[in-house]
């Protein structure tokens, strides 16, 4: 997070609150990072209100670009501008279509998570992240290069985040239900299989200073497990990672992510490998 030199916010001119914009600032406040405020419509004319926004910001301190465009689609326009910008974080706010869809995400949204090379931050609710809880959602039953790669990261933004908003750290990771019949005996127990996923974490635990009450091992789905977790925890901001298993041309996040994003209250980072998000860069500069 402390990395992150440009932020891109993505500015809806028919909700007069921006949320995206609240948290942008809240991270570039701390970050010094530069903001570039986007609107996408290729229909109406909206400089007088990146004007005022720009303005305001500059005001009180902040480095900013305003920009309107239109490209084939809203995720294209919002790729096209982050990666003509050199935007290290996307920032866009969830709007529900109706009550019953609240937390559905719109296909724009799934489109911008899947194909966008860089980190997306989507806000999902209006709750400061201030003293709040940071929920980071981690696999550690993968431990092969690229889930431990990913983990890494997940945490480190984590822990930047906390940080920054002063905010608790606490991890969750879903173990599989013991089977008597699994072949390492180690996973026919549901102590056992804790045991090991705990001893796996004591490295990241030493590193980022997170006590065993902050650290959730529980045993089920991740789909249902991350929810309900950030549910009792009211977590201000879950960070969750995607590993596409089918290359990245149909770029599926992965099932589990799907129904996490969906059933999530809080607001969402979606963080994904160094190497497909190199792969996507690819896949844009070719087109």
């Amino acid at each position: 997070m402390q990395a992150i030199r440009s932020i891109l916010v993505v500015i809806e001119p028919e909700h007069s609150e921006s949320l995206a914009l609240k948290r942008a600032k809240l991270i570039a406040g701390v970050t010094d990072a530069h903001l570039h405020l986007l609107v996408c419509d290729k229909k109406h004319e909206h400089s007088a209100l990146l004007s005022l926004l720009k303005s305001g910001l500059q005001e009180d301190g902040y480095s900013v670009t305003t920009e309107q465009a239109w490209n084939e689609s809203l995720h294209e326009t919002i790729i096209n501008v982050q990666q003509a910008e050199g935007c290290g974080l996307v920032i866009k706010q969830h709007f529900s279509d109706s009550p019953l869809k609240k937390a559905l995400l719109t296909p724009a949204d799934w489109k911008l998570l899947r194909y966008c090379p860089a980190p997306v931050l989507l806000v999902k609710h209006n709750r400061p992240w201030t003293g709040g809880v940071i929920l980071a959602a981690i696999d550690v039953g993968n431990i092969d290069g690229e889930h431990k790669t990913l983990h890494a990261a997940i945490i480190d933004h984590g822990f930047d985040i906390a940080s920054l908003a002063k905010a608790q750290l606490h991890v969750i990771s879903a173990h599989p239900s013991p089977m008597l019949s699994a072949a390492d005996p180690v996973f026919q127990l549901k102590e056992t299989i804790e045991a090991r996923y705990r001893e796996q974490c004591k490295a990241f635990q030493a590193e980022f200073d997170i006590d065993n009450h902050r650290l959730h091992i529980e045993e089920g789905p991740a789909d249902v497990l991350i929810p309900h977790m950030a549910h009792k925890l009211l977590a201000a901001v879950t960070i969750i990672g995607t590993v596409a298993r089918t290359g990245i041309s149909g770029a599926l996040i992965g099932n589990t992510a799907e129904v996490v994003l969906d059933a999530l209250e809080s607001d969402v980072l979606v963080l994904k490998p160094v190497d497909i998000m190199d792969h996507l860069e690819e896949v844009i500069c070719q087109h």
